[in-house]
């Protein structure tokens, strides 16, 4: 095995890792629940740039319901951002398991 090559190799899979990594912190993640009643946008950071409620969703007596559909969006999106992450990931590892990476 040449060991230059494998070197090199590796700090191309880096630089790679590093763009997909900075790509993924500038995409957004929307996600609703309750039919669209909620909806949130969350950066590739996992910071909620959004909350939009639907007043329909607003009632008085049963808050909880609301708190309940903020919380599934919530979910929802930190799941996509997940995801897209691991399948960025996937893609430049082509599937191996690099202790300390994931």
């Amino acid at each position: 095995m040449n060991m230059q090559k494998m070197l090199k190799d590796l700090q191309k899979m880096q630089s790679q890792m590093v763009k997909a990594q900075n790509d993924l912190k500038a995409q957004s993640y929307e996600a609703e629940a309750g039919g669209g009643m909620v909806k949130v946008v969350m950066n590739g950071q996992g910071v909620l740039t959004m909350v939009k409620i639907n007043p329909d969703a607003v009632d008085k007596d049963d808050v909880e319901a609301l708190e309940d559909l903020i919380m599934a969006a919530i979910n929802s999106a930190v799941k996509k951002k997940d995801e897209a992450s691991q399948s960025s990931m996937n893609e430049l590892t082509q599937g191996m398991k690099i202790p300390g990476l994931f």
